[in-house]
């Protein structure tokens, strides 16, 4: 069985508790990690770019020149290609970037990437988060205690106190339990995470392999 120190805000030991072995503990399969950012970071772009081809810009009704006589090559329209201020040749049109990737592809991911944290020992779990006012400052105590400078901070539901303390620091990222990803997993070299928060993930993450393992699939 994982196991893993609980500390308070002070970085005094209060416990030690267990982890599920499925969800914190299993194989790091480092293809399915690729997968998922790649799968997270098309869903984030916007598809927009645009050209327009020798149809759709503007002109082009009548003939640069007359057909002979002139010495230059012949030319039909002056939106062409090869002229400047013509239509673009294969540009960019929208598009939807998205793809599709299987539920169990994206837990098994999810899995890996709190694995490796584990395994990597950049996880740290408290027994709570909870400020007494909203401070910048204060929070950045708490988390030098840690000796954390870049880190993901995972919360099992709303902290106003906390959401809005740090979100001035540059390289920390607030997150609930319900929000928690690959990408963001992997983008900060730490991992901070309640006790309430790994109960809430470890309670979906292990129903669901449990589920496939009911299912018959590897």
């Amino acid at each position: 069985m994982a196991k893993i120190v609980v500390y308070d805000m002070n970085r005094k030991q209060v416990s030690e508790r267990d982890l599920v072995e499925e969800v914190f503990n299993t194989d790091v399969k480092e293809y399915l990690l690729h997968d998922m950012v790649r799968y997270q970071l098309a869903a984030r772009r916007q598809g927009t770019a645009k050209t327009k081809g020798r149809s759709e810009v503007r002109g082009g009704g009548k003939k640069p020149y007359r057909q002979k006589g002139t010495g230059n090559a012949r030319q039909g329209t002056s939106t062409a290609p090869n002229h400047v201020g013509g239509g673009v040749v294969f540009g960019p049109t929208p598009r939807d970037y998205k793809f599709k990737l299987n539920r169990k592809v994206k837990q098994s991911a999810l899995r890996s990437a709190l694995s490796a944290r584990y395994k990597e020992e950049c996880m740290t779990v408290v027994n709570g988060l909870d400020l007494e006012q909203i401070s910048t400052k204060g929070f950045a105590e708490v988390l030098d205690r840690f000796e954390l400078k870049k880190a993901l901070i995972v919360v099992d539901g709303e902290n106003t106190n906390l959401e809005l303390s740090a979100r001035n620091l540059p390289f920390v990222k607030v997150l609930r339990a319900e929000g928690v990803n690959v990408y963001d997993i992997l983008k900060y070299p730490n991992l901070v995470m309640t006790e309430a928060a790994i109960d809430q993930i470890e309670g979906v993450l292990a129903k669901c392999n449990l589920c496939i393992r009911l299912s018959g699939n590897p």
